[in-house]
């Protein structure tokens, strides 16, 4: 984070630029929603409409439901992965459980989540970054159990094989020196992970093998 200097001399700190990138990531999800919803709705008129018999059996017409649908669910997992996140705004368990489902829905990855009651945003941030990052890791397929402990959470990930890119899961290590490398664009959920591990003092224990990998926190 850069710093700007005041006339008293010393250096204050900028704007975050991880809650400013939260910020830009929400209003894009925002801004989405609408006209996906308008897609939703129109598929919706052309299967009542009679002046399209059988549309609603064809496969071009089922194509373009399953992609709007896969493209909301999408769009609402990001909002609250990388979206703006009040620490006393709340979660249920079972939203996020409905999230990760959507969010695997059709893939290779199956999710299994055990837990109840309810977590706040920011924690509620961090357990879907760390699904991304178990996705990033077994992009072949595999299983991820994400349980509630006594005090975080904990994601075990089994796979046949996976894959390890050392330069990302650096940033996941608790560690006040500069940040590692910056990730490209499709690993950005573990810098992003490790920024809100830092900012909620919530270190984060991890490894990965061949047959799977681990998170906690």
């Amino acid at each position: 984070m850069t710093a700007v200097t005041m006339p008293n001399g010393r250096p204050q700190p900028a704007r975050d630029e991880a809650e400013l990138a939260s910020l830009v990531a929400a209003r894009l999800c925002h801004d989405l929603v609408s006209p996906l919803g308008a897609i939703g709705n129109g598929v919706e008129l052309l299967e009542m409409s009679g002046d399209f018999p059988g549309i609603s059996k064809s496969p071009e017409l089922a194509l373009i439901t399953e992609s709007v649908q896969a493209a909301r669910a999408r769009v609402r997992f990001f909002r609250t992965a990388f979206g703006h996140a009040p620490p006393d705004q709340r979660v249920a368990v079972s939203e996020i459980g409905q999230l990760m489902a959507d969010f695997t829905a059709g893939g290779r990855l199956t999710v299994e989540l055990d837990g109840s009651g309810d977590v706040s945003r920011p924690e509620a941030r961090m357990i879907l970054l760390a699904l991304m990052c178990m996705d990033s890791a077994m992009p072949w397929g595999g299983r991820v159990l994400v349980c509630r402990t006594g005090n975080g959470w904990r994601l075990v990930g089994e796979a046949s094989r996976t894959r390890f890119e050392p330069a990302s899961w650096s940033w996941l290590d608790h560690r006040p020196e500069a940040p590692p490398q910056m990730p490209v664009a499709a690993e950005v959920h573990f810098a992003m992970l490790g920024v809100l591990s830092a900012r909620n003092d919530r270190p984060i224990a991890w490894e990965v093998d061949a047959s799977g990998g681990e998170i906690t926190f």
